[in-house]
């Protein structure tokens, strides 16, 4: 289950005059905090203070849910003569939390963009023990937050410390503490925060112009395969598959490609390819190896008597050993299908054409531990149709957000984005989504952090109608209770074929959006129309102000139909493909350095206690210097602005000088199991190299 859920009940509030008198408790009985840097945040920080309703100032009885519980103070002190006890005994739906108040005087108020050293010593019986954290949004009020790490079982007084996030842009203040979720009992005792933010030495650069907008190189050799697919390995190389690269003639006489790139040597290495695996759906499995399914059986007959027929032929790629290997076909055929990896390492799979040409309406599942899709009878259906490549996000309570990003035509019926659940196989319309008929070939992603639940749909166009692609943006927040989109900021505006200006509402289709190691969305490529007019524009969106750069460096490629951009291990975005109307590829590879490399040297992942990491785990790294932040990324597979995978997850740091341990969620829905780049970035913004990390 997730350890602790952003549908919160309203809590408890004491009446204004109790407040009262708590803050004159509160000056009496507490020391003045000093001013000086490293002073405890936290008033009551050992519960030695008490309310006149018997519980210690600035704490509540905290949680949500249907569940047994008791609160007490209890004498067993890890110092002075006492702590908090919390026992869950029927832990059915919910949690309880040992929870500082979220009062003003209260909540320790905190700077965004700084980061914090909290710490709390406890015993708990059960390993279903979290650090939550709640911010307060200016705007918003109390929200969750997030949670910071998972504490051990133990019978004797341990302390737990954690180093938080970056503070999000509009929050004052945060309150935390321990959240209990499974049968036991939780004491907790001697709570600090310190202000645990470093002095940023000036980020001098000496590359002119670079510092600001990045730079784009075009290799000085070609792709050996139309990319019309990209997938990140779990050793860097890059999966480059074509199928027969829409080429009637490459399909008829079954010249079918895939290639592997080597960024380190700017090599290709060709792998026999056993289908046309033009236009498949593909997603990295727990274990690393890429499952590929379906395809294009067939191109639209000339007379028009039938359209793209899909495959039903599905094969594994293994990265060990470079080629692919047959599994079981799926239950039809599937043309543009979606994929989507779960928490518990399973994939689903919806939309697409079929054998006949018509738009499927079969769910499709793949039991990755049964290592085969399973038959129609023994999936959950709906019978919905969901478009081609539906793009499909995993939410931390396992259910898939239906963004309305897709591609050809309009889009679905209704709203035009929705929430799906697998295992009561409904659907939920989500309203908000502008323009929900002109977003063939928008992107959408999940924002990092993927704790923080929101994520970004932009641009798009029609290919049908074919007006000029739009500039819009849409924003959402899925962890409210009925989540719901709001208009974001417009995407940045660039320039036509020889250097024309777009003007108006001019935006572009075909986009590509990069989560890159610094926390940013990196934007880029696109059309005006369909397969045509290239855009010529790139820009830097930063979640945590929800504002876009303009300017930055553009790739001279264009970058239209088939095009593709992802990020590398090494920090760099890669970009592939063009396929305008006249049915030509550009084969040229352009690879972007995005501004942090300019900026300083690198930091150094020295060493790692192991790359296997347990969900809610410690995991210890050495490092060279001091550190801003750590995050996995999950590695790319993209096609047709589409990658509902690709993810950024944040790890809470415990800093002892150059060891750091980082803090894995316990929810594997917000990290599903495979393959994941680490990253650490230091304080003058520049990320590592990545170490690969195997999670689940």
């Amino acid at each position: 289950m997730t350890p602790s859920r952003p549908l919160m009940s309203r809590r408890n509030r004491l009446h204004i005059a109790q407040l009262l008198v708590l803050s004159l408790v509160l000056f009496l009985a507490l020391p003045e905090r000093p001013a000086s840097a490293g002073a405890n945040l936290i008033a009551n920080p050992g519960l030695e203070s008490m309310a006149p309703d018997g519980f210690p100032v600035c704490w509540e009885k905290s949680g949500y849910g249907n569940n047994g519980h008791t609160f007490e103070v209890s004498t067993d002190a890890h110092s002075g003569a006492r702590s908090m006890a919390v026992t869950l005994t029927n832990a059915g739906e919910g949690d309880r939390k040992a929870m500082m108040l979220e009062d003003t005087s209260c909540a320790p108020n905190v700077t965004p963009g700084h980061q914090y050293d909290l710490s709390v010593w406890y015993k708990t019986s059960t390993p279903n023990t979290v650090m939550t954290v709640f911010r307060h949004d200016v705007a918003q009020g109390w929200v969750y937050w997030t949670d910071l790490a998972t504490l051990p079982v133990t019978t004797a007084w341990t302390r737990q410390s954690v180093r938080t996030p970056q503070i999000p842009a509009n929050t004052d203040q945060i309150v935390w503490g321990v959240t209990i979720y499974g049968n036991g009992t939780l004491k907790t005792d001697d709570y600090t925060m310190v202000d645990a933010t470093q002095t940023v030495p000036d980020a001098s650069c000496s590359a002119g112009v670079k510092c600001v907008k990045g730079d784009w190189q075009v290799m000085p050799f070609q792709s050996a395969v139309r990319a019309i697919h990209a997938v990140v390995l779990r050793n860097g190389d890059v999966l480059l598959i074509a199928g027969s690269g829409n080429d009637p003639e490459a399909f008829a006489a079954k010249s079918f490609k895939t290639a592997i790139y080597r960024p380190g040597s700017g090599t290709f290495t060709a792998v026999p390819t056993p289908e046309d695996l033009f236009c498949a759906g593909h997603v990295q499995l727990k274990d690393g190896r890429i499952l590929v399914m379906g395809g294009n059986k067939d191109y639209s007959a000339p007379d028009g008597s039938h359209g793209y027929k899909g495959l039903k032929n599905s094969y594994i790629f293994d990265p060990g050993t470079n080629s692919y290997q047959r599994v079981n076909d799926m239950t039809g055929g599937s043309w543009y299908p979606s994929a989507t990896i779960m928490g518990n390492g399973d994939v689903i799979s919806l939309g697409g054409l079929g054998e006949d040409s018509s738009g499927t309406v079969l769910t499709q599942y793949f039991d990755e531990s049964e290592g085969r899709w399973l038959g129609v009878g023994e999936t959950r259906q709906t019978w919905s149709f969901w478009g081609l490549y539906p793009s499909m996000i995993l939410m931390q309570d396992g259910r898939l957000f239906y963004t309305g990003s897709h591609v050809f035509g309009n889009g679905l019926p209704g709203s035009g984005a929705s929430i799906y659940d697998y295992g009561s196989a409904t659907i939920t319309p989500v309203n908000g989504l502008r323009k929900k008929d002109e977003r063939d070939q928008s992107m959408s992603v999940l924002l990092p952090p993927a704790q923080d639940q929101k994520v970004l749909t932009m641009g798009g166009g029609n290919n049908e109608t074919n007006p000029d692609a739009h500039r819009l943006t849409d924003l959402i927040d899925l962890k409210q209770p009925s989540p719901v989109y709001t208009a974001g900021p417009q995407i940045p505006q660039g320039t036509l074929t020889g250097g024309v200006p777009q003007t108006g509402d001019q935006g572009k289709m075909y986009v590509s959006a990069v989560l890159l190691p610094d926390g940013k969305v990196f934007e880029t490529g696109g059309a005006l129309h369909n397969r045509a007019d290239p855009v010529y524009e790139a820009s830097m969106y930063d979640p945590a102000t929800n504002t876009f750069t303009a300017g930055m460096a553009t790739d001279p490629v264009p970058r239209g139909y088939h095009s593709s951009a992802f990020l590398l291990p090494d920090g760099r975005v890669m970009a592939v493909g063009d396929n305008p109307g006249n049915g030509t590829f550009d084969m040229r590879v352009s690879v972007y350095s995005p501004p942090y490399l300019f900026k300083g040297a690198r930091p150094q992942i020295t060493g790692m206690s192991t790359p296997n990491w347990a969900y809610g785990s410690s995991n210890t790294i050495t490092v060279d210097g001091p550190i801003l932040k750590a995050e996995l990324i999950r590695p790319a597979a993209v096609t047709h602005s589409s990658d509902p995978n690709q993810r950024f997850v944040d790890l809470p740091m415990t800093v002892t000088g150059n060891t750091i341990s980082l803090n894995l969620t316990s929810n594997p829905n917000l990290a599903p199991p495979g393959w994941y780049m680490l990253f650490v970035v230091g304080t003058n913004g520049v990320p590592s190299v990545a170490k690969w990390v195997k999670v689940g």
